[in-house]
């Protein structure tokens, strides 16, 4: 039983995801506040065998996992170009979803899946993990005491080395490319510590020559309060996941800040004229928090429009509508190597 005697949240996973495998099954077995009572992938043997491991039910396929009526809530990690129509389908059979990011290929697909959700009062929420970690919030309130002064420059970087060539995000068919993937996080970041989703102003695109699939890029964008932004993504790189907020006092870094490991202690570094001070923060499994706050808000019930839940669909739509805009800005410059 969850706390406080809290009836736990029982979740169905549809879809055997990498992802489902190595972090977010794992995690939701092991959190008081979920129930993981059924999953469904494409092959009967490979859902069978993620039940064994995670002590849960195996269906035969997706659409019977959302008749399930044991079934509350399901977590969607299809490719994201399955995202709309299995989310879709998971709200009009009366199960709040937590979808794995992005919430869709644009902006017209979050915006029909919040409407869906306000429609049938339903939460809908992407498996965004990042902010729910506490070093975030740990930072903004450094800003917000003025320690970096006047906040003008906003710096981001989410990018990896290249991956298996028969990976799925190198499928433009299956949503794939590293906007989508991988772009998303900066532009996220930049939202959560600027109050909300920055303009576009420019963008490049490295594609890949054969089919435009893109495999790197960086975008220059402005905050509402008129603080520069840059995003840096990638399949192409050495490994990076940081950002910077500087000012004209102080600047501040946040290094491993999206994808941290829940035994990771953040190391913050704020530089200021001769001076340079680090803060080690706790070690924090922003999973666990993920889950435990989105069967909280399952169980508040609360998704109208002047909800909490109501400025989460806002934001997933006003963050696809700027990846839409970066596309639509992008120079793009098409390279042969890549996969």
């Amino acid at each position: 039983m969850s706390p406080a005697g809290v009836r736990p949240l029982r979740l169905g996973a549809l879809a055997t995801s990498s992802i489902a495998r190595r972090r977010v099954l794992p995690t939701a077995v092991s959190t008081p506040e979920v129930d993981l009572v059924a999953v469904a992938g494409r092959s009967v043997d490979k859902a069978g065998r993620f039940a064994e491991r995670f002590g849960c039910a195996a269906e035969t396929d997706y659409a019977a996992l959302l008749n399930r009526p044991d079934v509350e809530a399901v977590y969607i990690s299809t490719p994201t170009a399955l995202h709309r129509a299995w989310a879709d389908r998971a709200l009009r059979a009366s199960k709040h979803v937590l979808l794995e990011k992005p919430i869709g290929v644009n902006a017209d697909e979050a915006r029909q899946l919040c409407a869906l959700a306000r429609e049938r009062g339903l939460v809908l929420r992407e498996n965004f993990m990042f902010p729910h970690h506490p070093q975030h919030a740990f930072a903004a309130d450094l800003v917000r005491r003025g320690r970096i002064g006047t906040p003008t420059t906003f710096q981001a970087s989410f990018c990896v080395p290249p991956l298996p060539a028969d990976d799925i995000r190198y499928a433009p068919g299956l949503g794939g490319g590293a906007l989508l993937d991988v772009g998303v996080y900066p532009l996220r970041a930049a939202a959560l510590l600027l109050g909300a989703v920055p303009r576009v102003a420019g963008a490049t695109l490295r594609t890949r020559a054969s089919d435009g699939l893109d495999l790197s890029g960086q975008a220059l964008l402005i905050s509402p309060s008129g603080v520069l932004v840059q995003v840096t993504f990638g399949f192409e790189h050495a490994y990076a996941s940081s950002y910077t907020l500087w000012g004209d006092r102080g600047r501040l870094s946040v290094t491993r800040a999206f994808t941290p490991s829940a035994a990771h202690q953040p190391v913050l570094v704020l530089e200021e004229q001769d001076h340079e001070e680090r803060f080690t923060l706790p070690a924090s499994d922003q999973l666990r928090f993920c889950l435990q706050d989105f069967a909280g808000a399952v169980r508040g019930g609360q998704v109208g429009d002047g909800s909490a839940e109501g400025d989460r669909r806002r934001e997933a739509i006003a963050l696809m509508e700027c990846v839409d805009e970066v596309r639509r800005q992008a120079v793009r410059v098409a390279v042969d190597d890549g996969p």
